[in-house]
């Protein structure tokens, strides 16, 4: 598939399953000749859950096959971590339900966070103990992947993004580069891109104004810009998020991505 004002790209370019104020199906529908790829936005909780019913899979499948769309899953709840002799969160098992509730759409990646309410922020960095007990959580959802680096963890804005690295690279799992958190953060995203892009298999994109999943336009045009160069000289070969919640945003956000593109293929 190639997208109208982006020929070319050598990532999939996508947004959130919650563009237009509706649900999943009526939000692909609307989306599916104007993306890559599409992250579905799940929730399970007591009062509520969008987990798709095997009807929906197949209705998302046809779609998929029709428009050449693939899926990324965002996974519930922060995965809280666990001791060895510690029985399954309830974090992980949402996380359990809603693998199996997607994995005939042959996700590239489920997106999950780490719980940040349980890492030890005052330290330097992340005691042994910690990554040893987010590993123990970790290995209890292993059997649901058809591939560790299918599990895409995200970095967060309420951590260093570094204390990540340790346990994706001893579970085998992937990055999830969350750009709009580095921001919040206040760090140049550019260098923490660079270094993980190779084993990264889903980048996040979206401005920060009053708070961040805002437009792209909402942020300095030259970081946009920074972040679209260091992908395509890196002919990064995943995912591209823009991590936005509503149809002014993501049209306004392409817009701009669309105006990069065409002034690199001029130069090119």
């Amino acid at each position: 598939m190639t997208l109208t004002g982006f020929p070319e790209l050598p990532f999939r370019l996508g947004t959130t399953s919650y563009i237009i104020p509706d649900d999943i199906l009526p939000n692909v529908r609307y989306l599916a000749d104007k993306v890559d790829d599409i992250e579905l936005v799940l929730f399970d909780v007591e009062d509520y859950s969008n987990l798709p019913s095997p009807a929906l899979v197949n209705e998302l499948n046809r779609i998929a096959g029709d428009n050449g769309l693939t899926y990324t899953v965002h996974l519930p709840l922060d995965l809280k971590f666990t001791r060895a002799d510690e029985r399954a969160d309830v974090s992980i098992e949402k996380a359990l339900k809603t693998i199996g509730a997607t994995e005939r759409l042959g996700p590239i990646a489920y997106v999950a966070h780490l719980d940040s309410h349980q890492i030890g922020l005052a330290e330097r960095e992340p005691s042994e103990a910690l990554v040893e007990n987010c590993l123990n959580a970790l290995e209890k959802i292993a059997p649901a992947l058809p591939d560790r680096k299918k599990l895409a963890i995200e970095n967060l804005e309420s951590y260093p993004g570094e204390w990540n690295d340790e346990v994706i690279r001893r579970f085998g799992a992937s990055n999830c580069v969350d750009i709009g958190h580095l921001w919040l953060r206040r760090r140049d995203p550019v260098p923490y891109l660079r270094e993980r892009l190779p084993v990264t298999s889903v980048v996040h994109l979206h401005g920060v104004a009053d708070r961040d999943h805002r437009s792209l336009t909402a942020q300095p045009k030259n970081q946009v810009q920074l972040i679209w160069q260091e992908l395509l000289r890196q002919n990064y070969r995943g995912v591209v998020t823009l991590e936005i919640f509503n149809e002014t945003d993501f049209v306004s956000s392409m817009d701009l991505l669309r105006s990069f593109h065409d002034r690199h293929s001029t130069i090119r």
